[in-house]
């Protein structure tokens, strides 16, 4: 791997002389699209070995060479929205040689970061927050008299979100200079949706207008008086731009607004941004890129090249670890969901511009009345989905597990209680590995578990899978079933016996150590337990199923034959499935029971192949062996 980086290190010729931030300004600007070039180049070379964001980071190539150009570094201060697309800052800010371990455990992270480099300014990874966070930078700077330029790179996909209008509407009282960066692509994961992509279309046709503006105000400029009148259409609210441009909603908000622009045009991008700064407002700029530039496959189908793993240049084909054929979670959910809706009609499905990453994609193409994708927008996604189910319908709204936490006040206040029955598909639930502490799912469990009527589910396997989604659909109160992103387990098959509300599964009853776990922890345990038992010990299993409510009447059942009781699972420890069983087991007067909880720390997990993480933090199984066999040992001293 190492070897192949090198040699798109050592083949870059302009791209070698940059190695510390302000280098790109000692470049002449007959090389700027030489250097573009080279910087595709290294990003198609260094993602197709290590994989991650590929198609947003070429789109933004220019106009991040045009900020560097512009912007010094780290003095001024640039927000990333999301920031998977930060990649060619962090090139151009002198991390090149991170890119050999991009996405790794304790190596270069695929989002901006503040301990990495004091070039990125705030830490991102979920979208519509990058104004918010320049607002209050810009506002910082004035309050403490400084002097240095805030910008914010939002995508018009991030636009759609509700937070960044608070903050375009904030962002309109300024009294200062900050400079807001459209980028327009057309294009999030998937293609944008609803009301501000139509908006954003028709500007986009409406080019023509900048050109027939120049042509006016050449003609006025020659008449008497004719630079008055160019002043008073410039400021006037009815000026030739809503001739053009329909509802010119930023300046109509307040906000001074330039473009659209060519984002791929250097000389364009410096002219736009140049005069942004020297303003005494917020200005708005409209810039047009094309997600994917530079590599062809990219551009024809930049959702499958938004989030890549290793993948063969010449063709674009991921490389493959294994010939054998695997389904996912996600998989099994999206055919399990079209397979129910053939048989009732009333249920509907929900995503919040994710069609593609929650596989609700496969359902909009059968169902394309029933299905609603709502932008990036988690908070309408669950509210929206309250009113269908009040309405009549069955709601089935698939989130990632990071996204759903930006929902938190409408799944307590709008779902819970009323106790409105609408399904919660909770994908890419504990660990996801590469993209890093925005992004692990590791803390739904104990926000649920908070909010009464709530109920919480996850399946040892994909059979169960497919069972517990059968029985949400048609339970009557608010459930979430979470599952893990990867393949399906298909152990434990032999065990599936019916669904029952608030009932868990007894795998295998034995006696001395009590292993009780939820999700896929249940694979692992059952290799704890083939280890334990190997080692001459007595080992029950129970497959908790429901963590909310959890299934008191069996724990009670066993706790008397059992001197140890392990719960495990993939979620903080504050807050999780473990602290409830302890605050059962107080409650109850157990003090006779050893008690061992495994689960992850209160903290946020880096990015990294999940394995080499579950292990680090010790939630796999040999790890678990380990602690058990230790607890024991100190037990029998005693």
């Amino acid at each position: 791997m190492e070897d192949k980086i090198k040699e798109a290190l050592t083949a870059s010729n302009i791209l070698n002389n940059i190695n510390k931030p302000n280098d790109i300004k000692k470049v002449s600007a007959d090389e700027y699209s030489a250097l573009a070039t080279e910087i595709r180049e290294f990003l198609i070379s260094n993602i197709s070995v290590t994989g991650g964001h590929l198609a947003s980071n070429l789109g933004v190539v220019e106009l991040t060479m045009a900020l560097h150009l512009s912007l010094n570094f780290p003095e001024d201060r640039l927000v990333w929205d999301v920031g998977h697309q930060a990649y060619t800052h962090k090139i151009l800010t002198g991390r090149k040689e991170g890119f050999r371990k991009l996405r790794t455990y304790e190596g270069l992270s695929g989002f901006p970061k503040i301990k990495e480099s004091d070039c990125d300014a705030f830490d991102t990874g979920h979208s519509s927050t990058s104004i918010s966070a320049a607002l209050g930078l810009a506002k910082a700077r004035d309050l403490q008299k400084e002097n240095y330029n805030v910008f914010a790179v939002i995508g018009d996909g991030a636009l759609s979100g509700g937070m960044s209008f608070e903050a375009l509407n904030n962002a309109a009282r300024l009294q200062s200079n900050m400079v807001i960066i459209l980028n327009d692509n057309n294009m999030s994961i998937n293609e944008n949706v609803g009301g501000m992509a139509t908006y954003l279309g028709k500007v986009r046709t409406s080019v023509k207008y900048n050109g027939f503006k120049e042509g006016i105000e050449r003609v006025l400029s020659t008449l008497p008086k004719g630079k008055s009148v160019i002043d008073r259409l410039r400021r006037s609210k009815d000026s030739i731009k809503r001739l053009f441009i329909p509802g010119m909603l930023f300046e109509d908000m307040g906000l001074t607004y330039i473009g659209p622009i060519d984002g791929h045009n250097i000389e364009q991008l410096l002219s736009a941004i140049n005069s942004a700064k020297n303003m005494k407002e917020a200005v708005i700029i409209h810039v047009i890129t094309k997600k994917g530039k530079g590599y062809k496959l990219a551009e024809k189908n930049p959702s499958k090249y938004h989030g890549i793993d290793p993948f063969i240049i010449e063709t674009g084909e991921v490389k493959k670890k294994s010939t054998k054929s695997t389904i996912s979670y996600t998989d099994k959910f999206a055919k399990t969901l079209v397979s129910l809706a053939e048989k009732d009609e009333k249920i509907v499905a929900i995503t919040a511009a994710m069609p593609s990453g929650t596989g609700l994609i496969k359902f909009a193409k059968r169902y394309p009345k029933r299905f609603f994708d709502v932008g990036i927008a988690e908070e309408h996604a669950v509210t929206f989905a309250a009113g269908l189910a009040v309405g009549g319908m069955k709601p089935v709204v698939a989130i990632y597990s990071t996204f759903l936490q930006r929902a938190y006040d409408q799944l307590l206040h709008d779902v819970c209680i009323n106790s409105i029955p609408v399904v919660f598909a909770i994908d890419r639930a504990g660990i996801v590995g590469s993209d890093g502490e925005t992004h692990q799912g590791i803390f739904d469990i104990s926000y649920l578990l908070t909010m009464p009527n709530m109920t919480v589910m996850a399946p040892k396997n994909g059979q169960e899978f497919e069972d517990m989604l059968t029985f949400a659909v048609n339970h009557n109160g608010p459930i979430a079933i979470r599952y893990p992103r990867g393949k399906v387990y298909s152990g434990l098959g032999e065990f599936r016996a019916p669904i029952e509300y608030g009932k868990s599964e007894l795998l295998y009853s034995e006696k001395d150590i009590l292993l009780l776990a939820y999700g896929n922890m249940v694979e692992v345990a059952n290799e704890v337990r083939n280890q334990l038992k190997e080692q001459g010990y007595s080992v029950s299993l129970v497959n908790v199923r429901f963590v909310a409510p959890f299934d008191e009447e069996l724990l009670t059942k066993l706790l008397p034959t059992h001197r140890y009781v392990v719960t495990l699972e993939e979620n903080i420890n504050s807050g999780g499935f473990g602290q409830k069983i302890v605050g059962f087991l107080c409650k109850n007067n157990y003090n006779d029971n050893k008690y061992i909880r495994i689960s992850l720390p209160d903290a946020f997990i880096p990015q990294g192949d999940a394995d080499l993480l579950r292990k680090e933090y010790g939630i796999d199984a040999q790890s678990v062996v380990n602690k058990i066999l230790s607890e024991v040992e100190v037990s029998n001293r005693m």
